[in-house]
């Protein structure tokens, strides 16, 4: 029985993360995604025009996934310090469970590839960082940090140490856990 459209489409993204998610990774092509999928290329084309649908495929799943987190996080937890926390412990924890999609966020995925994918990641790391500078705003309205704290330099803190935890994750081969040491790295960076 062949695939309905919607899942082909799904299963076609899957394969391309979980190639990703090889510490080795061979490069992702269109012949070696149409040969782990056992279809041809042609098949491959009904579903993406190209490989930069996939990727942006791939894209849209880290966005939906990471802001509809992030919103849940921020419409429950009224503390503004514990917001950034949460959203801190979100990404680091998301790229600990979907490896390939680490991979996309860093840019390791997206070498050689179209421009605009990466200027889509850094309009997700944008939106990431102006929400961990309105919940730092909610935080210092509340009196949990300093009055003299500068949130746009705080967030952008929080966003690198993000960013440098999921480079080291990636470049290690998976090996060094994003989540290692933040327990304690968080009462640096927040406070807490």
């Amino acid at each position: 029985m062949a695939a309905k459209p919607g899942e082909r489409k799904l299963q076609i993204l899957q394969t391309v993360a979980h190639m990703l998610e090889q510490p080795k990774g061979e490069k992702i092509t269109t012949a070696a995604l149409a040969a782990r999928l056992e279809l041809s290329e042609a098949a491959l084309y009904r579903h993406f025009a190209s490989k930069a649908q996939m990727f942006e495929g791939l894209i849209e799943f880290i966005e939906q996934t990471v802001f509809g987190l992030i919103n849940k996080i921020t419409q429950e937890e009224k503390s503004g310090l514990q917001q950034a926390d949460a959203i801190v412990s979100l990404l680091l924890g998301f790229a600990q469970k979907n490896r390939g999609m680490t991979r996309v966020l860093i840019g390791d995925a997206l070498v050689n590839e179209d421009e605009r994918l990466q200027a889509r990641i850094n309009q997700l790391l944008d939106r990431i960082e102006a929400t961990l500078k309105q919940s730092l705003r909610i935080a210092a309205t509340q009196g949990e940090m300093g009055e003299a704290v500068d949130v746009g330099a705080h967030a952008n803190l929080l966003l690198c140490y993000v960013i440098g935890r999921w480079q080291q994750f990636g470049k290690s081969g998976f090996t060094r856990d994003p989540l290692v040491g933040w327990a304690a790295q968080r009462k640096i960076l927040l406070g807490r």
